[in-house]
């Protein structure tokens, strides 16, 4: 038996003519990476061509699996609801918006399958307009029941996502009909985000109430602009056929008039105290299901007349 101190002493190991084990790796390395080298070799030359074959899945088998998906997502929210009461009407308000909302988000998604290729991506975003506000609903509904508080934070989450989605589609149903620059989707885009953030940093105490209230208010009147006078509106007033410029028109007037009610509620709410919570959620509840449900009807309406009339 070997010593253990001479299987470490490199003098001891030449005196004694003992091998480092492992000395005979090289060899063995060399004659496997050789193998490997040739087997490379062999099947690139032999089945770098192989025969492709693929299969299209159509937009229509993905929207028959999208629309039962995002379904589902908020079926783990439905379930851990709070017990409504009968006199809640602002507990009940979220749950009625809610499940239109949801409803909404299934027709949408069903509907794409009856436009043309062009219209598609607006009506699959006006269907995740309407479902991530029926998710936010969902949790906005158990905040204020188990609470009593209002979903602030939630609210405005919400809207930070829907809102310039909603601002997109004025871009996406001129871009289904003529070519148009990127500019109108970055300053429709610009004035959503002041809107909203001035809004919230009033609203959640982070700025003085009328600070935060003129700062939103100055991002939508840059919306306006853009949509009534900027390049969106000339667009729109020379390119459009007649059925788009009804609903590029209608969604003005949405914007203008059904978008009033927040600056309103949040006037009477937070700068005049002339509003309780209650009502104040009750009036943000009706404009968010008017405002994303009948921009999506729309949407989904001239799509279908600009497919029929081409079809």
């Amino acid at each position: 038996m070997t010593h253990p101190k001479v299987l470490t002493d490199p003098r001891l190991m030449q005196r004694y003519g003992i091998k480092k084990a492992g000395g005979n790796r090289y060899p063995l390395i060399a004659v496997s990476a050789l193998i490997v080298s040739a087997w490379f070799i062999w099947s690139g030359y032999n089945a770098a061509n192989p025969e492709v074959r693929s299969d299209l899945i159509s937009f229509k088998n993905i929207v028959k699996f999208a629309a039962p998906a995002a379904l589902l997502s908020v079926t783990p929210v439905v379930a851990q609801a709070a017990n409504l009461q009968s006199n809640d009407f602002v507990g009940i308000s979220f749950w009625l918006i809610s499940m239109a909302l949801v409803a909404a988000t299934a027709f949408f998604f069903l509907e794409t399958q009856r436009v043309s290729g062009k219209w598609k991506t607006s009506l699959v975003v006006s269907g995740l307009v309407t479902l991530v506000a029926a998710v936010h609903y969902f949790y906005m509904r158990d905040v204020w029941v188990a609470t009593g508080e209002t979903p602030t934070v939630y609210r405005y989450i919400d809207w930070l996502i829907t809102v310039p989605l909603l601002m997109i589609e004025f871009y996406l149903i001129l871009r289904a009909i003529t070519n148009v620059s990127g500019g109108i989707f970055w300053r429709l885009s610009i004035g959503t985000l002041v809107m909203l953030v001035g809004g919230y940093l009033g609203e959640a105490g982070y700025m003085n109430v009328t600070v935060g209230f003129v700062i939103g208010m100055a991002g939508w009147a840059y919306i306006l602009y853009e949509i009534f006078a900027g390049e969106a509106g000339r667009v729109a007033s020379e390119r459009a056929s007649d059925s788009v410029k009804s609903a590029f028109s209608t969604m003005r007037w949405i914007v203008t008039i059904g978008w009033a009610i927040y600056p309103l509620g949040y006037f009477f709410g937070y700068m005049s105290g002339g509003a309780s919570m209650e009502s104040l959620n009750i009036i943000y509840n009706l404009a968010d299901v008017l405002n994303k449900i009948a921009f999506g009807v729309i949407i989904w309406n001239v799509a279908v007349t600009e497919t029929e009339a081409k079809a």
